[in-house]
Parts: C-alpha cells; sequence; structure tokens
C-alpha cells in the first residue's frame, strides 16, 4: 500500500516538526544555564550554595551515562532480525525528543523564579527518563509505529518525571541507580500498553516474525553486552552526590553482573536444549544484574551481598523467559517483544526489596559519614530508619500504581483508529523504515527477497 506508508511518512514528519517548534519555544521562553555551574551567573536572587555541584560533577560519568541510553539501550532492541535498523532508528528518534521533554517537564517542577535552570545533573536525570521510556518501547517493539512511539515517549515522560518527582523529592525515597523511577516504571508501564494494544488475531503472526533473528542480531548482542558492562557502573552511580560516595555502586555493580552472568550459563543448560547460553541470553542477564542493584548499589550490601543478589536475578530471568512469559501472552494478552517483565521489572521488583531491608540498616555505627549521603534525612534526625524503610517499601506498590494506570491511559490514546496503520498482509500493519533481508543477511547471499524492519 503504497499511498497508505506515503502519508504515515508524512504524519512523522509532520508530528516531528511540531513538536520540535513547540520544544523550541518552551526553551526560549523558560530554560536558561543553571547559575550553579558558573559563578558569573549567579545574582543576589539566586541561592548559589551549591554552584559547584555542576562543576564539580565529572564529565567521564555525565559521558558515560549519554553512551549507555544511546548505544546500550539502542542496542537491545535491535536482537530481532527483520526489526534491527529500524528498531535503532527509532531509538535514536526517542533519545532525541524524550532529552528535550524531560529536561522541560522536570523543569516546571522544580521552577525557580518563573525559569528552568539546566546543568549537567538536569541533563543526566532526563537521560534516566528516556531510559523508561526505552524500555517501555521493547514491551511493544513490533506492534506500534513511530508517530504511535513519539506519542508514547510524550506521555512516559511526563507520568516518570511525576512518579520520580513525588518518590525523590516528596518521600525522600533512595533510588540513586533508579531500580523503582526507571526498571520498574519503565516495564510495567510498557506491559500495561502492551495489553491494552492487544489483537488476538496478530499474535500469532507477529511472534513468529519478530521472533526471526539471525546473524546480525548476534552481532548487535555482543556489541550491547559490552557497553552495558562497560558503561552501567556509571549510569547506577551517576547521581552520588560526593565522589567518595561513588565506589561502593561502582564496585556492587560490578559484582551483581558477573554473578548473574555466571547464573545464566548455569540454568541455560537446564531450560533449554542449547549446551551454552545464546548471546541474546547473556545480554538479558547483564541487564538483570544491573537492574537489581538500582536503589540498594550505594547501600551496604557488602561484595558477598551483591554477588547473592545479582546470582539471584540471573537465575530469576532465564526462568521467567521461560515460564512466566507463555502465561503472560496465554493468559493476560499481554505479549512482551523484548521480555522487559524479566530483564527489568523483576529485577527491579527485587532490588526494591533489597533496598527496603538494607534500609534497616542504616544507622551512623553501619554506614559512618555515609549516612548523611545516602539516608540524608536519617542522619539530621528528621525520620528513623524504620521510617525511612517504610517509605522505601510504600514507593514499589506507589510506582506500580503510576506505571499501571499510565500504561492504560496512553495504552487507550495510541489504540486510536487515526494513529494506527493500514494492515498489511505481505510484511505487516507498518511503515516502511528500513530495508533488510528476511534473515538479518545480505540478500545477495541469502536469494530472498529484502524484508522490512520496521517498528509497527
Amino acid at each position: 500500500m503504497p499511498e497508505h506508508k506515503a502519508a504515515s511518512r508524512l504524519r512523522l514528519s509532520g508530528l516531528c516538526f511540531l513538536l520540535q517548534i513547540l520544544n523550541i519555544l518552551l526553551f526560549a521562553g523558560f530554560v536558561r544555564y543553571s547559575p550553579e555551574s558558573s559563578s558569573s551567573l549567579c545574582s543576589p536572587q539566586l541561592n548559589c550554595s551549591r554552584r559547584n555541584q555542576d562543576s564539580g560533577f565529572q564529565h567521564p560519568r555525565f559521558r558515560d551515562v549519554h553512551l549507555q541510553v544511546l548505544l546500550g539501550f539502542g542496542l537491545l532492541v535491535a536482537f530481532l532480525g527483520r526489526y534491527g535498523p529500524g528498531s535503532v532508528a527509532i531509538s535514536i528518534l526517542i533519545v532525541s525528543f524524550a532529552i528535550q521533554w524531560a529536561i522541560l517537564i522536570q523543569g516546571f517542577l522544580y521552577f525557580l523564579n518563573g525559569k528552568i535552570y539546566v546543568g549537567a545533573r538536569s541533563m543526566v536525570s532526563a537521560d534516566f527518563c528516556t531510559a523508561a521510556v526505552l524500555i517501555s518501547s521493547g514491551a511493544v517493539l513490533g506492534r506500534v509505529n513511530p508517530v504511535q512511539m513519539l506519542l508514547l515517549a510524550l506521555l512516559e515522560v511526563t507520568l516518570c518525571t511525576l512518579n520520580e518527582y513525588i518518590l525523590l523529592s516528596l518521600m525522600g525515597v533512595s533510588d540513586s541507580g533508579r531500580s523503582l523511577t526507571v526498571h520498574t516504571f519503565g516495564a510495567y508501564f510498557g506491559l500495561m500498553v502492551s495489553r491494552i494494544l492487544h489483537q488476538p488475531h496478530m499474535d500469532k503472526r507477529k511472534r513468529e516474525d519478530q521472533q526471526n533473528t539471525g546473524h546480525q542480531a548476534d552481532v548487535f548482542a555482543v556489541v550491547g553486552t559490552i557497553y552495558l558492562w562497560i558503561f552501567w557502573p556509571s549510569f547506577t552511580s551517576a547521581t552520588s552526590v560526593h565522589d567518595n560516595a561513588e565506589p561502593w555502586a561502582v564496585l556492587n555493580t560490578y559484582f551483581s553482573l558477573v554473578a548473574s552472568t555466571i547464573a545464566t550459563f548455569i540454568l541455560s543448560p537446564v531450560l533449554y536444549k542449547e549446551s551454552t547460553p545464546r548471546m541474546v541470553q547473556i545480554q538479558d542477564a547483564t541487564l538483570a544484574g544491573a537492574a537489581v542493584m538500582g536503589m540498594a548499589g550505594e547501600m551496604l550490601v557488602t561484595p558477598f551481598g551483591a554477588l547473592i543478589t545479582g546470582f539471584l536475578a540471573g537465575l530469576i530471568c532465564p526462568l521467567g523467559f521461560r515460564f512466566f512469559t507463555p502465561v503472560l501472552q496465554s493468559r493476560l494478552k499481554i505479549q512482551d517483544t523484548c521480555g522487559v517483565h524479566n530483564v527489568h521489572g523483576l529485577p527491579g521488583i527485587l532490588g526494591a526489596l533489597l533496598g527496603m531491608l538494607l534500609t534497616l540498616l542504616a544507622t551512623a555505627d553501619t554506614y559512618g559519614d555515609r549516612l548523611e549521603l545516602v539516608f540524608p534525612l536519617v542522619a539530621q534526625g528528621s525520620r528513623t530508619a524504620a521510617d525511612q524503610a517504610l517509605l522505601q517499601l510504600c514507593a514499589l506498590p506507589l510506582t506500580l500504581l503510576l506505571a499501571t494506570l499510565g500504561g492504560c491511559l496512553t495504552g487507550a490514546v495510541l489504540k486510536i483508529k487515526a494513529l494506527r496503520s493500514p494492515p498489511d498482509k505481505g510484511n505487516l500493519e507498518n511503515t516502511g523504515l528500513w530495508e533488510v533481508d528476511k534473515e538479518g543477511c545480505d540478500p545477495r547471499t541469502s536469494g530472498k527477497e529484502p524484508g522490512i524492519s520496521t517498528l509497527v
């Protein structure tokens, strides 16, 4: 249907134009450089007591978070043979828009003298919010078109920022590596969107097409896994207030990564026929081991505790794919394309529960001077460790509630007939973005007609 594809491309172009003009106008009216990053910008009306925070915010950490979001998360959606290149292209589009929108929405919640002041930390915070959108996109990959994906980013960034504001600012929850606000929220938001968009007559054909992976997909998985190993510790420790609080988060994340990977090599031969795990399974284990350390990374996990936690996450991930994912599809009618429930959702919940238990140990005797960095309200005597642990626990159902309701709302919006692409019996109901061979190889060597790599 050439005319339908042309209309879809023009619709995407028009939406991108409108959203970018909106961002430019809002930036022109409200966004300014943070006075904290430059003493020359300080005025008597602004509080510049923390002016050195951005200047002391190390550039390598700032850079690593950007690389993690763009390359690490971007390559995670490229393991599907027919959807790889198009998925990466849309991931870049999501990152480009979501970072701008997140800065605006977060800035409006922290309005100061009618302006939004941006610095390195606000950019990293926007990256975190963007990561949640990329996680959600993994749940609906192959069933929404680029226009729907942009609208998903628009709505999810707003709700994700609201959830983060409630948890971190109003409740004082400690979640430096974003187990709740990124991994858990993004996973269950995406799952609920997937449930609302469920189309029974399409499921079987879509699963067959999406599971068609090839050599190119394994190459993407290898590169994505390497990026995760290199940059995720910086992602987990990026919001540490002082440099001396960073090593715990970095070390605990690495310990969790190695243990989760070993767990996958132990369990995969038991669950599947292969003698060694496929590269995509190792990639999933790496993600699970990192996600579980989001909240607890800077807490007193201890090295052996981080190994145990990572090992459990590495076991939960393949077990979830083997036993729970079929239940999601058959009973709950939730098609989880990239397995975000097993890779982000369950490890995020496990990390939140671990963080709640470790909060009970938040005393001056156990944490020493670090108590003020991790739990400032407990160190100041404003609340007890038990009170803080209760709030950490309450943050989990609150996040699940906001993600579920937000996902349902977003799914209902995306299901509007005008936003859906027309059916295409040859491929899927899609807008063609990228031509690749159906097996993910060079069509000259495979002898087959090129397929379409898309997000539909």
